[in-house]
């Protein structure tokens, strides 16, 4: 009866009232077997469970002890402080936004500037508040074509994140759609326009690209528009690296209907895969189809700024059967830590970090392939990742490179059959000098051995 605060007095009137003599007569009716002990370690105190703990954890590589050059989805960029204080606070520090929002006019007045910044970054008209990630936000804007369209075929990139293409083609699936893969250009790494002039038809509902791509590449994305709408379908881009918008224009500027994408860039860490945060924006013309919360601006009785969940017949609590989506609620602290993020750095600090992502990419991607029997796999615009390919076993290089402290890279033999020999590198302003030297070196020697 630990931790139940009942006094003896208590006790003795509750087995009154239900006729029993003791505790042992109360679960007498227990077999005794099941009331042994188990065999089970000691317990320990509050300071050595803490002791213990910190030791587990210290068998774990942290971005603190490795040199990491791994993205492809998830990066590890530098966090203000900040960021970590305003999301401590206890009228912030939960992911859901109440059903009787207008008496959290903080967590509104939050969740309208997030929504704000990520229409300054997608160049939409407007954003929800926020998905759970990338791959769920790239596939509920396809759900949003199908419905938009009345059609439910649905053609994307093979540059596209696998892992995405694998979501979205779930969420197809279920909904009874046909899903359709074209090409990427293996000269140049960027999805092939003519595949998809041969693919596209009159039953299309849309097309997905990314841009970067799952390379890194800067795919042409007015020249998918011009072919996309021709045929009456919507063009999805995606994004998994957010930061990138601070260099190049947003896709919404060159013909985009819907942008989906990954948020975790913005103010959140790249903590075991998670959690992340998934952005989505339209225009204004599949507004009613947008799934998720929105938060709108509007007076109160006294004519002073308000903040109110706004057009929410589309959701699921409201309407269960007909809802834009039944995702019921959003990734509000991730959103947060976005906003704040992004209102800390301005429009200068946002150019700036990516602009050092970007020179910092170009200088490692330089020297490497000074190296000899390193390539550059796809010569076309990156950001701040991209694709070499060398003669030896990727996987194998990688183990090496791991066990000197440096984290180098994905193996796309996993994803691509035709990339065997090719591994993805990610250069954040977060890699210093010191750990471009670690990288180099390591691949100099391990290749020349």
């Amino acid at each position: 009866m630990h931790y139940i605060p009942n006094t003896d007095e208590d006790i003795a009137e509750m087995l009154e009232v239900i006729g029993v003599e003791s505790e042992e007569e109360l679960f007498s009716y227990i077999p005794y077997l099941l009331k042994k002990s188990l065999d089970l370690p000691a317990s320990l105190s509050e300071v050595e469970l803490l002791r213990h703990t910190m030791e587990l954890s210290e068998r774990n590589n942290n971005l603190q002890k490795v040199s990491s050059f791994i993205g492809g989805g998830s990066y590890h960029h530098f966090i203000p402080s900040v960021v970590s204080a305003v999301l401590s606070r206890s009228e912030f520090y939960t992911s859901y936004t109440p059903y009787q929002p207008e008496i959290s006019q903080g967590t509104l007045q939050a969740i309208f500037e997030f929504q704000t910044y990520i229409c300054m970054l997608t160049g939409m008209d407007v954003c929800n508040a926020s998905m759970y990630d990338g791959a769920s936000a790239a596939a509920e804007a396809v759900l949003m074509a199908f419905r938009h369209t009345g059609k439910s075929r649905i053609i994307a990139s093979r540059a596209v994140h696998p892992h995405y293409r694998q979501v979205i083609e779930t969420y197809v699936g279920g909904r009874g759609g046909s899903f359709v893969e074209i090409e990427f250009e293996l000269s140049d790494g960027s999805t092939s326009i003519e595949a998809l002039e041969e693919a596209i038809d009159d039953s299309t509902a849309c097309v997905v690209i990314q841009s970067p791509n799952f390379f890194g590449i800067i795919e042409k994305i007015r020249d998918f528009a011009e072919v996309v709408h021709k045929y009456g379908a919507l063009l999805i881009v995606v994004f998994t690296e957010a930061l990138a918008y601070g260099l190049i224009r947003p896709p919404g500027e060159f013909g985009a209907d819907i942008v989906g994408g990954e948020g975790q860039s913005l103010g959140i860490p790249p903590g075991f895969g998670g959690p992340n945060l998934g952005l989505l924006g339209c225009r204004l013309d599949y507004l009613r189809n947008l799934p998720g919360r929105l938060v709108g601006e509007t007076t109160d009785v006294n004519g002073k700024r308000a903040y109110v969940l706004t057009l929410t017949a589309r959701e699921q609590h409201i309407r269960r059967a007909k809802a834009a989506s039944n995702i019921c609620s959003n990734e509000g602290l991730c959103a947060l830590a976005a906003a704040v993020y992004l209102s800390s750095l301005g429009k200068e600090g946002f150019f700036n970090i990516s602009k050092i992502n970007h020179l910092k990419s170009e200088y490692t991607k330089r020297m490497l392939l000074a190296i000899p029997g390193v390539r550059l796999k796809f010569g076309n615009s990156t950001f701040n990742e991209f694709v070499i390919e060398i003669e030896e076993n990727p996987e194998k290089l990688l183990k090496q490179l791991a066990e000197r402290g440096v984290i180098g890279g994905i193996s796309l033999a996993r994803y691509y059959s035709e990339l065997s020999n090719s591994i993805l590198i990610t250069v954040t302003e977060m890699s210093t000098l010191e750990d471009i030297e670690k990288l180099v070196e390591g691949f100099r020697k391990l290749i020349q051995e």
